[in-house]
């Protein structure tokens, strides 16, 4: 049986993406002399997180600056290279994974400061690190039905915070070789801010439009990896399998409908060496068409795959076959296919 869910949208394009990089570089040599004590007594080794994840620096905002200040850059920057009315725009979209609060959305927040209509809808939508394709999938769905002319998604993250207090925990005199494996990966986290605008693809010929894509869900992994505003405690061996399990369920099933077989991008959620390479054997991707951040940019949650292309744009030729493969804690993944 066919587990995937197929979308096609008729008359989206993506008009418009950016990347807003966090100031502060923050080397994993650093981190591993903060709890190198800790490494010592548990019988670990230092360098892990340049060795095996392949990160060897993320990034962080400035002190007292905000996650939130990044997306309204990204956004204010997607705008412009879109080069379209923002009294136009009728839809926002935060997907960030990053909150200082509950309530209200971040999505307030960035459409006041970037001055949009008070007909553009706005909220925040929120899918661990699939939540940006999410915003795309859902952005496509109304432009296709003719609700809103344009739509902005936004994305900023900030892995300070949870970093320091995880650096803190690890460093401690009680802290156990297991409290590190399980909060390794929140050391892997970063810093940035991406954003995109998308429109109709008759009006805008120059867009890049949305060919289509699949999602498909494996929700009994929902406890793998459970964050909340203190810590986050991640069965990374576990996620690794179940990601890969998920991934290869969706490549066989979508076949049918889409032949991603020879893509000239392929711009995957960006996680680790292991995961990228793991993944890039069960697809039978080349590698050399995988764009890489993590190695300097950590996993930036949500925002990592909108920034990868975004950084990539450049290179990429008219007519290129671009696929975006996000997957999220839950664990959910969509698959996402741009003309570029």
């Amino acid at each position: 049986m066919n587990g995937n869910a197929t979308f096609r949208p008729q008359n989206t394009a993506v008009l418009s993406v950016t990347a807003v990089d966090a100031p502060v570089v923050k080397t994993s040599a650093e981190f591993d002399e903060v709890i190198g004590s800790s490494y010592q007594r548990n019988g670990l080794r230092p360098g892990m997180l340049a060795a095996l994840a392949g990160i060897s620096e993320r990034r962080w905002w400035d002190e007292g600056q905000d996650f939130v200040e990044g997306a309204i850059e990204a956004g204010r920057a997607a705008i412009a290279e879109a080069g379209i009315d923002p009294s136009r725009i009728g839809l926002l979209i935060n997907t960030s994974v990053s909150r200082n609060h509950l309530e209200p959305s971040i999505a307030v927040h960035v459409h006041h400061e970037l001055g949009l209509a008070t007909s553009c809808l706005n909220f925040d939508l929120t899918n661990a690190c699939l939540g940006f394709v999410n915003g795309m999938q859902l952005a496509a769905t109304m432009i296709d039905a003719g609700q809103i002319d344009y739509a902005l998604i936004v994305d900023g993250e900030g892995s300070r915070e949870p970093q320091e207090r995880t650096l803190a925990r690890l460093s401690g005199e009680d802290s156990t070789a297991e409290d590190i494996l399980s909060q390794f990966a929140t050391l892997t986290l970063g810093s940035g801010a991406a954003a995109m605008v998308l429109g109709r693809a008759s009006e805008h010929p120059d867009g890049h439009r949305i060919v289509g894509g699949v999602t498909r869900a494996a929700t009994h992994h929902h406890e793998l990896c459970v964050g909340d505003f203190e810590e986050m405690r991640t069965d990374t061996q576990g996620l690794l399998v179940a990601g890969m399990g998920l991934a290869t369920d969706l490549w066989a099933d979508a076949a049918g409908e889409f032949d991603w077989s020879d893509m000239d991008r392929y711009i995957v959620h960006q996680v680790s060496k292991v995961h990228t390479g793991k993944t890039a054997e069960a697809l039978g991707i080349d590698k050399d068409r995988v764009p890489l951040t993590f190695p300097t940019l950590g996993n930036v949650g949500p925002a990592a795959v909108a920034i990868t292309l975004a950084k990539e744009a450049d290179k990429l030729q008219r007519g290129d076959r671009v696929l975006m493969m996000g997957i999220g804690s839950g664990l959910n993944m969509t698959c996402l296919e741009l003309s570029w």
